[in-house]
């Protein structure tokens, strides 16, 4: 349920975040306490505003936003999306300076807006392995996208930091039926299999995926 000042301030045309993630980052957040955070996909902003709101009270915290802002190929398939996209990256840019100019603490917010593997491999180069306590990976629903964001995060991640899968079980309507291809869960079950030996799958609802880093 969104509390007044989020109704009033905030622009936001769905409340996905509501429905899927915020009962349980209510009680993971607090706990994890995370100061340098990395989302890849950011919509309009309503998942860094959530935790620019909860942590910036207390400290200062840095958070990296990768989004292309262009829509998936799922919205590509019903039409033209740039302006509606358009309208989205301009509601994000409103609402990350709301939840900026609130914040009691320093807010380091820096905006990537590019593809998430090239923003990654970025991060990467620039000396950021093992750099970020949480990672939240809500980007594309294209199962060789996903694997490729999940292994590159991996790296990014540090030892016993979180990294949360979104859409876990997404499925885009097709007139042929599912295309395994175009749904996050076959990479998040291959990556987690692949590193079952660096990570531990935590208790989530099936809609998300958390999992915490063991070792390199």
């Amino acid at each position: 349920m969104e509390n007044s000042r989020d109704a009033v301030d905030y622009r936001y045309t769905n409340n996905w975040f509501d429905q899927v993630a915020r009962g349980n980052w209510d009680q993971l957040i607090p706990q994890l306490n995370p100061t340098r955070i990395l989302e890849i996909g950011s919509y309009e902003g309503r998942s860094a505003c959530y935790l620019i709101d909860r942590l910036a009270i207390e400290k200062s915290i840095e958070i990296h936003c990768v989004d292309t802002w262009e829509g998936g190929v799922e919205h590509h398939r019903a039409g033209p999306f740039a302006a509606t996209m358009a309208e989205v990256e301009a509601r994000f840019h409103h609402n990350l300076r709301l939840a900026i100019g609130k914040a009691t603490f320093p807010v380091d917010c820096r905006i990537h807006k590019r593809s998430s593997d090239a923003a990654l491999a970025q991060l990467l180069a620039e000396g950021k392995q093992g750099y970020f306590d949480f990672i939240y990976i809500d980007g594309s629903h294209q199962a060789p996208d996903v694997l490729c964001d999940a292994v590159l995060s991996f790296r990014l991640l540090k030892i016993q930091g979180l990294m949360v899968f979104d859409d876990y079980l997404f499925q885009e309507p097709l007139p042929q039926g599912v295309d395994p291809l175009r749904c996050p869960k076959p990479a998040i079950d291959a990556f987690t299999n692949l590193y079952s030996r660096k990570l531990r799958i935590l208790t989530a609802p099936l809609y998300q995926l958390f999992v915490k880093k063991l070792s390199d």
